[in-house]
């Protein structure tokens, strides 16, 4: 079953709001039961919402380390 474009639209807004406070790609797949490929690859869609990753699945300006 395809999502609707408001379906669409909720998803990218809730992945962008919960990715930008800190959960990671992967807590966001379990939690929407999306693979984190899609969640990434969503990020052109429904107006401009979505997330944006830098290299290796990091927020763009983390130091990227193991802590």
């Amino acid at each position: 079953m395809r999502q609707t474009p408001t379906q669409r639209t909720a998803l990218l807004e809730f992945v962008s709001e919960h990715y930008t406070a800190g959960r990671s790609l992967r807590e966001l797949a379990e939690l929407t039961g999306r693979t984190q490929s899609v969640l990434c690859t969503r990020q052109g869609t429904a107006g401009g919402a979505g997330i944006s990753v830098g290299r290796a699945g990091r927020r763009p300006g983390s130091a990227g380390g193991h802590v």
